[in-house]
């Protein structure tokens, strides 16, 4: 897989039960692939910054558009420079394997 061929997606959550779930089926009723997640909760446990790593689309506007609707997304924004986050999980995962 090409990095160049990937987006990646940060949100801004409420941190409690059921936003992540709203997310992922946003995702998946519209048969919108997610290659990667990762999730982490802010200092004051109210809200978590999330990553998603998404193939490039001409349906990810639209997409970025229905995640800021739902109710516990406080902010969407493409961060293509956090891009290596996923690289580094990646290499790791791969030399835990081996």
């Amino acid at each position: 897989m090409q990095p160049g061929n990937f987006e990646t997606l940060r949100l801004q959550v409420h941190n409690h039960p059921g936003t992540m779930s709203h997310i992922c089926g946003l995702f998946s009723r519209r048969a919108f692939n997610l290659e990667g997640i990762v999730c982490v909760p802010a200092e004051d446990n109210r809200t978590s910054t999330i990553l998603l790593q998404v193939r490039e689309s001409g349906d990810l506007e639209q997409i970025i558009r229905q995640l800021s609707k739902l109710e516990d997304v406080i902010r969407v924004e493409t961060c293509n420079k956090l891009q290596s986050v996923f690289n580094t999980l990646t290499h790791a995962s791969l030399d835990a394997s081996e």
